[in-house]
């Protein structure tokens, strides 16, 4: 707020009606201050000007810690009470060279003129802090609608991603496929595979409208998912999850996990002699990792870039924690942060 464009025009406007309410009340008459028209109003000009201008020069220090800090309050306050203190010192000086060097007045005859500027100066502060308080947390309010928003449109992508993924006719084909050979081989066999095969759509179905879930919720969706996969790849692909009971409290974004084993399968050669293997484990700072061979394809479908985009924004948008990507010669690897409900 300190910094606005028509700060001037305000600390004008403010010094004029202060000015007016002094004339109009008759606070010099009353405390008896002998002072002509244009000292009183140029002193009060002067304050006012210092008060703004002072928290202005103060403000980066205190917005840097308020980008920083969860508790926004105590720093709003700390920077009202380091106003004030700069407030009376530059108010104080004001009002000695007004008073004792131009107008050559005692010490004793400074003190009251001393004590209504004070006062002036700390409703002014007052005033000024909570309007940038106010100005502060409406920005913040319209930053959250507009990150809120943007969530909404990450989550829809991510849900239109996951559905296409799951029901293109690639997806739905191969798995007929799988399903055929299956019935023909082993009634147990295919029983399974159409239950599993429910079970991926029933979590689409479920969790279409959540920001997170809890890992176990993931890791019972995903299950179901491998199993299709492995039926399909057979020996061309494994897939290592370790997650220890303990971890399952924590939440990710839906169907991340899913999309990152995607990722990988389209990204990479899948086959009996080349092998994909896939290992998800939580490290020991509570992050979740993928990790992938690397033997690319040289030909790639781009919505896939679009997949490891989402959970990177989504991530941001629901936690402002950073989602790692590393990729080198033998491994690409994603690090997602596991996160508490506060």
């Amino acid at each position: 707020m300190f910094t606005h464009r028509l700060r001037y025009l305000f600390i004008l406007g403010l010094a004029v009606y202060t000015y007016l309410n002094t004339v109009l009340c008759e606070v010099y008459k009353y405390f008896n201050i002998g002072i002509e028209w244009y000292y009183a109003f140029g002193t009060i000009t002067m304050v006012t000007l210092c008060i703004w201008e002072g928290s202005r020069l103060l403000e980066p220090g205190f917005q840097k810690r308020l980008n920083t800090v969860k508790n926004k309050v105590n720093i709003l306050i700390l920077f009202f009470i380091a106003g004030g203190v700069l407030t009376t010192l530059l108010t104080a000086g004001i009002v000695f060279l007004v008073s004792m060097v131009l107008h050559k007045h005692s010490f004793a005859e400074t003190v009251m003129p001393l004590k209504l500027n004070l006062i002036y100066a700390w409703l002014a502060n007052l005033l000024f802090h909570l309007l940038n308080a106010i100005m502060f947390y409406f920005t913040e309010y319209k930053t959250k609608l507009v990150e809120a928003e943007s969530l909404k449109i990450m989550t829809a992508q991510a849900e239109l991603q996951l559905v296409k993924s799951q029901i293109n006719p690639h997806f739905l084909f191969n798995n007929l496929n799988v399903l055929s050979a299956l019935v023909m081989k082993n009634t147990g066999e295919a029983n399974r595979f159409i239950e599993e095969f429910s079970k991926v759509f029933r979590y689409i179905l479920n969790n279409h409208d959540k920001e997170l879930v809890d890992i176990k919720t993931e890791l019972n969706y995903i299950k179901p998912y491998i199993f299709l996969l492995q039926k399909r790849f057979a020996e061309g692909l494994h897939i290592e999850v370790n997650i220890p009971e303990d971890k399952e409290r924590f939440y990710i974004i839906p169907a991340s996990l899913q999309m990152l084993i995607e990722n990988a399968i389209k990204h990479n050669i899948v086959s009996k002699s080349r092998p994909l293997h896939i290992d998800v484990h939580v490290n020991g700072s509570n992050t979740l990792v993928v990790t992938n061979n690397l033997q690319l394809r040289e030909s790639v479908d781009n919505s896939t870039r679009i997949g490891l985009n989402n959970i990177i924004k989504r991530y941001m948008l629901v936690s402002g924690r950073q989602v790692e990507v590393h990729k080198d010669d033998e491994a690409f690897t994603v690090t997602l942060p596991l996160l508490t409900l506060n």
